[in-house]
């Protein structure tokens, strides 16, 4: 199979979902969602596949998956850009109105896409381009629950307000409007492959849009894969995603410190660890923060950020 071009960005809606994977030297977890996507009630969607690079016969089992699949397969191989840039082009590719990602190692239930579009559906139609998408709950490889439930069955919130004020933990699955993720891209900087937290951008659109969050488990989260596609060997390559996701949250939503004060002293010498190891000083790190609670956070953390990225440094950490 040839490397795919990148594409153009599709202008009208072709399918009611574009389901996106990104895989790196995944064959041999690749037919999970493969088999999912083949059993869905709801059959009005595409499925794009970003492949980062793989040297294990991906290209190959991507060719008898699409020769196999009764559903639209696009593939795309690339470099490693990281998973970063990899969603930025299928969002850019997509043909779905709305955009769901879906990991190279999950499966999920025959009902999936129904029950989204259902709930999507369930939102008033003058009142839906005030949302991005909707988020359902995961289980385990076990049936087990991930983290906890949603406040409400639906909670009409944000995923800052989700995480801060109503204390949801653990894995989630949702889609958002592919309108939407074109107006907030992932930051791409030349040569960085590591991990720049989603949040960076959950929390941004978050200041605009609404999410609908809902009660019923959807994926199934497996823990097989042994290396992440975009997670870094060490915690120092992760220095710049880490630091560009803290000063973004410090920035605009420092108003959510006295909900959880705790994630955000954490969030803070992160900030000041990860800014040190990308060789920007203390005036500089003062400058990037904006808002005066930010500033007088994070001078109350730089010394632990300091600590913090001098035992990395020394490899004690």
């Amino acid at each position: 199979m040839n490397p795919a071009p990148g594409a153009p960005e599709a202008t009208e809606p072709a399918f009611t979902f574009t389901v996106f994977t990104a895989t790196r030297n995944r064959a041999h977890t690749l037919e999970r969602p493969f088999q999912s996507l083949g059993s869905q009630t709801f059959r009005d969607f595409e499925w794009l596949i970003v492949d980062n690079g793989s040297t294990d016969g991906t290209p190959e089992l991507v060719e008898r998956l699409r020769a196999e699949a009764d559903f639209p397969v696009r593939y795309v191989w690339q470099d490693n850009v990281g998973k970063h840039a990899s969603f930025n082009r299928a969002v850019g590719m997509a043909r779905g109105e709305l955009f769901l990602t879906f990991d190279s190692d999950d499966g999920c239930l025959p009902t999936a896409l129904e029950r989204f579009k259902a709930r999507w559906e369930s939102i008033p139609m003058e009142e839906r381009l005030g949302f991005t998408g909707a988020t359902s709950l995961c289980l385990d490889e076990y049936g087990e629950l991930v983290g906890t439930e949603f406040p409400l069955d639906p909670t009409d919130s944000d995923s800052s307000e989700i995480r801060y004020r109503y204390k949801v933990k653990g894995e989630k699955w949702g889609f958002h409007r592919t309108s939407v993720l074109r107006e907030h891209p992932f930051p791409e900087t030349p040569g960085y492959v590591g991990l720049i937290p989603p949040s960076r951008i959950w929390s941004e659109i978050a200041r605009s849009y609404k999410t609908r969050y809902f009660n019923e488990a959807l994926l199934i989260h497996w823990n097989d894969q042994a290396v992440s596609l975009s997670r870094p060997v060490n915690r120092i390559d992760d220095a710049y995603g880490s630091m560009i996701e803290a000063e973004s949250i410090l920035n605009n939503d420092i108003r959510f410190f006295r909900l959880a004060p705790k994630d955000f002293v954490v969030l803070s010498t992160k900030f000041a660890r990860s800014s040190f190891h990308m060789r920007r000083g203390v005036r500089d790190q003062w400058r990037a923060l904006s808002n005066r609670r930010a500033r007088i956070l994070w001078l109350a953390t730089l010394p632990a950020g300091w600590l913090a990225y001098c035992l990395e440094r020394l490899g004690l950490a």
